[in-house]
């Protein structure tokens, strides 16, 4: 039966006391139904109701918290199979890989590449968030290689690859106060690693033969009481990897099947074998459908940059634009006497002007005000972007202390706003600039060669 607010108004005390913060017990039922409100905030519902209710109030897929502190990330809570049908919630994260097989030096070059691809992109963090170490049979060499790791000033998440219980009971005390995944809970070993990773709440990844095999494998994990999973849906090829992920997925969400309802870890380093643009390409692939963890061999830049960015426009909610922070950039060494170009804060926008302006070579500054994160024209219709908030941004942002030249660019889209500027700031050259992001290499030139 579906739960409904009446089904959880039957199990509440008729106290209408507003303790929840709701008017009645009525309306917080309905709230708590629809997921707006948590069970737990009623104060006089019993522990038998909130625990009866709390599952089937929580979302299909569960969400699994990884990792510590500022390495602290959460996966899976997905609601939908499209991003256009709401948003989705916790975006994939990348592992690098790592295996007691290989050299000091291969090591090395990938624990730097991890430090070096590190950068900001719209107020959000880019970089590797976990390490997958791989058990390949040297236990000595394994825990080895926790350790330099863990030495190696490396700010991740830890992924223990290893299916041998024994390994894992000494493995897992070097960085169980990271909160690790524990990889490798097979149908041979599901009994010893839960009671391994029980105490200390452990997320386990499991793996099988097949989904027949794994809903299976996931059904004994829950009869003993574990729920804290990761599941891998198979990587024998690629194919058989991207159906079952998907189909993980539906049955999860669509069937409302809560024996799928975890997140899922997908090792492309083994699907793309060796290959770096299959890899590329598998992990945008797996971004979109639907990886929450992804091990790669590596990430350098060449694979960084492409991921990076189409996760950041995934993962982001289609109803909230993505902003760049407001205030003033400078581009090609700008100096004191480069020109002011003015452009929005929508980040498609941006971006787009601001790769322009850096192929042109020009010294500029650009200053950026709160246009409510919006286009060019959008923001102009709606108000936010006009002559006086241009020229109080102008006016507040330091600009006139940075540069002596008094040239300001407006977009030629809001030519209109010329003659107010003007008006507004009287000491200014206001110049429209051009309707289209490609022509502002050519108009920089020519007003820095007259």
């Amino acid at each position: 039966m579906a739960l409904t607010g009446l089904n959880i108004f039957k199990l509440t005390p008729k106290k209408n006391c507003k303790d929840c913060g709701f008017p009645t017990c009525l309306a917080f039922s309905m709230k708590v139904a629809s997921g707006a409100a948590e069970i737990g905030k009623c104060p006089h519902m019993s522990d038998e109701s909130i625990e009866k209710l709390a599952e089937a109030t929580a979302p299909l897929m569960k969400t699994i918290t990884l990792g510590k502190g500022d390495t602290e990330y959460k996966l899976g809570g997905e609601t939908v199979l499209f991003r256009h049908e709401k948003t989705f919630v916790n975006r994939n994260r990348f592992a690098v890989a790592f295996s007691d097989d290989m050299e000091d030096a291969q090591i090395d070059t990938k624990i730097q590449h991890i430090k070096d691809v590190n950068y900001i992109r719209i107020g959000e963090e880019m970089k590797a968030e976990f390490v997958a170490l791989k058990y390949t049979g040297n236990k000595d060499k394994y825990l080895s290689l926790i350790n330099k790791i863990k030495s190696s000033g490396l700010k991740v998440a830890y992924v223990l690859v290893c299916e041998d219980p024994a390994v894992i009971k000494e493995a897992l005390p070097l960085v169980k106060d990271e909160n690790p995944l524990i990889y490798g809970v097979n149908k041979d070993n599901f009994n010893e690693m839960v009671e391994l990773a029980k105490a200390d709440k452990i997320a386990l990844g499991v793996k099988a033969d097949g989904l027949e095999a794994l809903y299976t494998l996931v059904e004994q994990i829950q009869k003993l009481g574990y729920k804290n999973l990761v599941l891998d849906p198979g990587a024998k090829s690629i194919k058989e990897a991207f159906e079952n992920t998907v189909q993980i997925r539906r049955i999860n969400l669509q069937g409302q099947d809560r024996t799928f309802g975890y997140p899922s870890i997908l090792f492309l380093d083994e699907l793309a074998k060796d290959d770096k643009f299959i890899e590329i390409a598998l992990s945008t692939l797996f971004t979109m459908k639907y990886g929450s963890l992804l091990v790669l061999n590596d990430m350098d830049y060449a694979r960084a940059l492409p991921l990076y960015g189409i996760r950041q426009n995934i993962f982001t909610d289609p109803q909230k634009p993505m902003r760049v922070e407001v205030g003033v950039y400078g581009f090609n060494e700008a100096d004191d006497n480069s020109p002011v170009m003015c452009t929005v804060d929508f980040a498609l926008t941006y971006f787009t002007v601001s790769g322009e302006v850096e192929r042109s070579k020009v010294p500029v500054w650009m200053v950026i005000p709160d246009a409510g994160g919006y286009s060019v024209l959008t923001s102009w219709a709606a108000g936010k972007f006009t002559g006086s908030v241009i020229a109080d941004m102008v006016k507040k942002s330091g600009i006139t202390e940075k540069t002596k030249n008094r040239t300001l660019i407006i977009p030629g889209k809001v030519a209109v706003l010329k003659g107010e500027l003007e008006e507004e700031l009287p000491d200014w050259n206001i110049v429209v600039g051009t309707t289209e992001a490609m022509y502002i290499p050519k108009l920089l030139k020519e007003l820095t060669a007259k």
